[in-house]
């Protein structure tokens, strides 16, 4: 068992609307990991700052959490990710817009970890993930 968190969730804990604390209430002593698109999506968050002082928080809060365990992309999260796409788009489900969600979802799938997320409706209609809903 472990925990994929969603970006989300690190930007509220990075913007204090949540805590580490908060967080822990959902994945108990289990392992969290970070996708490498949430670092991505971090990292743009850095580059996209409107001033000097937002990007060194952001870039502090994304060093914080940089000390977390990282999954790696692999030929398995590609084998998960390429039927996951087909069957989404196949059932007339939009994919292009959201290519980072399915890449975090189909590495919490291929990893049998739960995602906790503040933005159900993005994952919602992916099936064989363990969704969790923050602030439920």
């Amino acid at each position: 068992m472990g925990w994929l968190i969603d970006t989300c969730i690190w930007v509220d804990v990075e913007r204090g609307r949540a805590s580490p604390a908060d967080v822990e209430r959902y994945t108990g002593k289990a392992p969290v990991y970070l996708s490498p698109v949430t670092i991505a999506e971090l990292a743009y968050g850095v580059e996209n700052s409107p001033d000097p002082g937002t990007r060194n928080k952001r870039l502090a809060a994304l060093n914080r959490l940089r000390k977390k365990p990282v999954l790696h992309i692999t030929e398995e999260t590609g084998l998960v990710l390429g039927p996951l796409v087909f069957s989404l788009a196949k059932s007339g489900r939009a994919t292009q817009h959201r290519i980072q969600d399915l890449w975090i979802a189909a590495q919490a799938i291929q990893h049998g970890f739960s995602l906790l997320t503040r933005n159900v409706k993005d994952f919602s209609d992916i099936p064989g993930l363990d969704l969790v809903e923050y602030g439920s």
